[in-house]
């Protein structure tokens, strides 16, 4: 069975735009965290996109090694089970209709989901490796100094000798790392 190719993660592409953003909200739409049925995510989002339902899932490549050696990239959801949906209440009744969705749960904070998921989508954009953090473990908040990740806030963990930026979604509170260099980052 071949591996499917990487799939939309985002849609719009400019979903965290502050224009979008305050036009989209000026409509009545407002975040939801759309938990999925077992390993639904992108059909659910292939699901919406017809209907033009703005949507996010960050969307990873993971190497794996087949038994005969050959590496092959699988492209697997950041966040199990998790879609974010930026929807008005019609939408959001058209993404129940498509027969994916576990639950739909009300965003709170949705300033902080939004901060939090742009930085994300920042740094999926880099094509740096990422891999999932499903631990918030305490270390020194930080903040990218310069390149293309300037800005991106998250806290310093250490694994296996190396130094890593924790970027976390609080409201999952899980997260995704890279590997940084101690020049690279500025303490908070």
């Amino acid at each position: 069975m071949p591996v499917l190719k990487e799939e939309k993660s985002i849609n719009p592409e400019d979903l965290f735009d502050e224009n979008y953003l305050c036009t989209r909200r000026e409509s009545g739409a407002r975040w939801w965290a759309v938990y999925t049925l077992s390993r639904r995510e992108k059909d659910f989002m292939r699901r919406l996109l017809p209907h033009q339902v703005p949507f996010f899932c960050p969307i990873i490549g993971v190497p794996k090694r087949s038994p005969k050696g050959r590496v092959r990239t699988t492209f697997t959801p950041l966040f199990a089970n998790y879609v974010f949906i930026y929807a008005t209440e019609d939408e959001r009744v058209r993404a129940f209709k498509t027969n994916c969705i576990s639950r739909c749960l009300e965003v709170n904070d949705e300033e902080r989901l939004v901060f939090d998921l742009a930085q994300i989508s920042q740094l999926m954009k880099s094509k740096q490796e990422l891999r999932f953090e499903s631990r918030l473990e305490p270390g020194t908040p930080v903040r990218i100094k310069s390149g293309p990740m300037e800005g991106i806030e998250g806290f310093v963990i250490e694994t296996r000798s190396e130094a890593r930026l924790l970027v976390t979604v609080n409201y999952l509170q899980q997260g995704t790392s890279l590997e940084i260099k101690d020049f690279e980052v500025e303490k908070l």
